[in-house]
């Protein structure tokens, strides 16, 4: 069973099913338990619905019946990770009372707070263990508890709840409604776990390898998730290519112009690549506000445009000396056209980079998504166009 446990936890949801698939609900239930509940939601919503009940009712303390209702909550909230607050009390209770009910719920599960909240569930107490254990017996916990706590929404982002909780540092945090009813709790380990996927998954994410990808995922699982990515870029890539035969004319008059045409496409992607970057890590931790589009969208431009002369510079350079090897009349207009091209195509370059994943995110998709493959075709189409439309019509009179 924990051999099977370390597969189930290093694949993803679907070939994770999969494994199970053949087991008893309550073993299936006893597998899940001992995962990240977010992780072990992703799982059930892999079995077929009418099972998916029958896992939930086998899990010990209605565990199964949390991970039911987590599924309203959007991927990426703190609602995904909540388990149920076993150890809740009412503010009149009494120490022994609480002790007591204690020694047997341990044995269960793992405690860590009590939760001290009134008969209609809205939460108004925390009591450490450390409180009880140098408390009265004959206290209640209304005279011990940390009054008005500080607790997270379920429907929070993973992002926002990290930035609030950092300074924090508790090892559980309550999970209340928009009323303060305590609607469960959510361990710091666990959000930290799941943050670190969420960041480790972008970079795969940026060139189509779905997130829920991992190194035990089988073979042809992975297959699918990554060829309808690829003919996405096959149809992006024929859309640069077209650009390209467009001027197969004057690429035939001059040679030289498809020698330099992939120097433009490398320099101007890395510059799309910097950009995008820098704003997927913005998203990520929450520094992009409303209303800061506009700025960052100026200051790659700018950075595109500054590094874009510079480098250009240098490939103008080598396009006259490789024009003057060759005899073309036209070579310092030809150094000239690669220079302002570099340069414009990488201030361009830096737009998109920056653009492309905040137009993503207002679409409702994954802004790190396959970014790369939207950026490269942008970047190829511009660099290429620009370079070879000027060209054309400066040095062809085209």
């Amino acid at each position: 069973m924990e051999r099977l446990l370390e597969q189930v936890k290093t694949t993803d949801p679907i070939s994770a099913a999969k494994l199970l698939a053949e087991l008893s609900d309550a073993e299936v239930a006893d597998i899940l338990v001992q995962m990240n509940p977010g992780f072990a939601i992703e799982i059930l919503e892999e079995f077929p619905a009418e099972r998916r009940p029958g896992v939930a009712n086998a899990a010990p303390n209605g565990v199964g019946q949390l991970w039911l209702n987590d599924r309203q909550f959007e991927e990426s909230t703190v609602g995904r990770l909540m388990e149920r607050p076993l150890a809740v009390f009412r503010p009149d209770t009494q120490v022994a009372e609480v002790i007591e009910a204690l020694r047997e719920l341990i044995k269960k599960t793992f405690v860590v707070y009590v939760f001290v909240t009134e008969a209609d569930g809205r939460l108004v107490g925390v009591v450490a263990f450390r409180e009880l254990l140098f408390a009265g017996r004959e206290q209640p916990l209304s005279a011990v508890m940390i009054k008005n706590p500080f607790a997270l929404k379920p429907h929070t982002q993973l992002v926002d709840a990290m930035r609030e909780v950092v300074t924090r540092h508790y090892p559980a945090y309550p999970v209340c409604d928009d009323q303060g009813r305590l609607v469960g709790s959510v361990r710091g380990q666990v959000m930290f776990e799941q943050q670190a996927f969420e960041i480790s998954a972008q970079a795969g994410s940026m060139v189509g390898v779905e997130k829920e990808e991992r190194l035990a995922t089988p073979w042809l699982q992975s297959f699918k998730f990554r060829h309808p990515w690829l003919q996405l870029n096959l149809l992006t890539a024929f859309i640069a290519a077209g650009v390209v035969g467009v001027f197969q004319d004057a690429i035939n008059q001059i040679v030289l112009l498809a020698v330099f045409l992939p120097v433009l496409a490398g320099q101007c992607g890395n510059t799309g690549c910097q950009a995008l970057a820098v704003t997927l890590r913005g998203m990520t931790l929450g520094e992009l506000k409303p209303g800061q589009a506009r700025r960052l969208l100026i200051k790659e431009i700018g950075l595109g445009a500054g590094n874009g002369f510079i480098v250009g510079l240098v490939a103008g350079t080598g396009m006259y000396l490789m024009a003057h090897w060759q005899q073309n009349p036209s070579a310092l207009m030809l150094a000239a056209i690669t220079a302002f091209s570099m340069a414009a195509s990488c201030a361009l370059s830096g737009a998109a980079g920056a653009m492309i994943p905040q137009i993503m995110k207002r679409l409702g998709a994954d802004p790190a998504t396959a970014s790369s493959i939207f950026l490269t075709t942008a970047t190829d189409v511009v660099s290429m166009g620009v370079f070879l439309s000027l060209s054309t019509w400066l040095v062809l009179g085209g």
